[in-house]
C-alpha cells in the first residue's frame, strides 16, 4: 500500500518526515532488506540502507542490533535473518 494513500485509493496525510529531492529507500513501493545498526528506546531502530543510515518502527517485529529487516514504508515487516 501507498503510505499516500487508504484502501480505498483516497488521498490522507502522509505522517513521518518528507522526503524531498529523492525518495528514501524504505519510503519505497518495494519491500527492501536492511541491516539493523541499533535500537531506540521509542520502538525505532536506526538501520543501514544502500543510500546510508535511517531510522524506522520495529513495532511489528522482533529484531536487534545485526538482524536484517524487510522494511516497507519505513516499517519493518520481517525479520528475515537474525544476527548470533
Amino acid at each position: 500500500m501507498n503510505p499516500r494513500s487508504v484502501s480505498l485509493g483516497q488521498p490522507t496525510a502522509r505522517t513521518g518526515p518528507d522526503c524531498h529531492d529523492a525518495v528514501c529507500i524504505t519510503c519505497a513501493d518495494i519491500a527492501v532488506p536492511v541491516r539493523v545498526r541499533e535500537l531506540t528506546a521509542d520502538g525505532l531502530a536506526v538501520v543501514d540502507t544502500d543510500a546510508g543510515r535511517e531510522e524506522i518502527s520495529v513495532a511489528l517485529v522482533e529484531a536487534g542490533p545485526g538482524d536484517v529487516v524487510l522494511v516497507h514504508a519505513k516499517e519493518a515487516i520481517a525479520v528475515v535473518e537474525q544476527h548470533s
